[in-house]
C-alpha cells in the first residue's frame, strides 16, 4: 500500500496511526497538495490528502473513507463496533473530531494572510465552533464508552490527530481547560508507538 500525504496533516496523521496500529506495512509518499505541479489530483481529483493506494492499484480517499476501508480489511485492532448503529455513533464522533480540525485549519489558513486582510468575524466564528466541538467530545471523553475506553476506536485516533494540530499549530492553546476527560485520553494515545511514530516536523 501507498499512503500520499504531507507530514503535517492531522488527517494523513490519523491513516498513518491506523496502518501503524494494525501493523499494516505501506509507503509514505510525502506530497503537497499545494504545489501547481502536485501529483495528489492524480489519486485525488479533489486534491486533497490523504489518499491511499492499495495493492491492486486502485485509490481511495478521503480520510474518514480511509480509515472505513482498512477497518473492513482483516487487520486489526479493529477500531469500529460490529454492531452497524454503534459504529455509526464512533464515525460522527469522528467527523466531530474533524470537524474541529476543519475550523482550526481555516484559522491557520486566515492567520497567514496579511493582517489587514484577515477577518476577525471569520476567527471568531471558527473559535467557537472548536469550542463547541471540544466540549461535544469532552462529555463522550467522560462517558468513555466510544471514546477515551478501554479499547482504543477511530474515534479515540481522530480526536488524538485533532488535538495534537491543535498543540502543533498553537490554535486555541487553553483547549485543555475544564476538559479533563480529553485531556486523560490524549495523554494516554500519545503514549502509544503509532503517535510518538507520527509527530509532526517542527514547523
Amino acid at each position: 500500500m501507498k499512503l500520499i500525504g504531507s507530514y503535517t496533516s492531522p488527517y494523513v496523521r490519523k491513516i498513518s496511526v491506523i496502518l501503524l496500529e494494525k501493523g499494516l506495512t505501506f509507503e509514505f509518499v510525502n506530497e503537497s497538495p499545494w504545489p501547481d505541479e502536485s501529483h495528489v489530483p492524480q489519486y485525488n481529483p479533489l486534491g486533497k490528502v490523504p489518499a491511499l493506494v492499495d495493492d491492486s492499484g486502485e485509490a481511495w480517499y478521503d480520510s474518514p473513507i480511509i480509515a472505513a476501508w482498512l477497518d473492513a480489511q482483516d487487520a486489526t485492532p479493529k477500531l469500529l463496533p460490529e454492531d452497524a448503529l454503534q459504529a455509526i455513533k464512533v464515525r460522527q464522533l469522528e467527523a466531530l473530531a474533524d470537524g474541529v480540525c476543519d475550523s482550526a485549519l481555516i484559522i491557520v489558513r486566515e492567520q497567514l494572510r496579511p493582517a489587514e486582510q484577515q477577518s476577525e468575524t471569520e476567527l471568531l466564528r471558527q473559535r467557537e465552533k472548536i469550542r463547541r466541538g471540544l466540549d461535544a467530545l469532552e462529555q463522550e471523553a467522560a462517558k468513555g464508552q466510544w471514546l477515551n475506553g478501554e479499547q482504543i476506536t477511530l474515534a479515540d485516533i481522530a480526536t488524538a490527530c485533532t488535538i495534537g494540530y491543535l498543540n502543533f499549530r498553537h490554535v486555541v492553546p487553553n483547549w485543555c481547560v475544564d476538559r479533563p476527560s480529553l485531556v486523560k485520553l490524549v495523554e494516554k494515545m500519545f503514549q502509544r508507538e503509532s503517535f510518538a511514530r507520527t509527530v509532526p516536523p517542527a514547523a
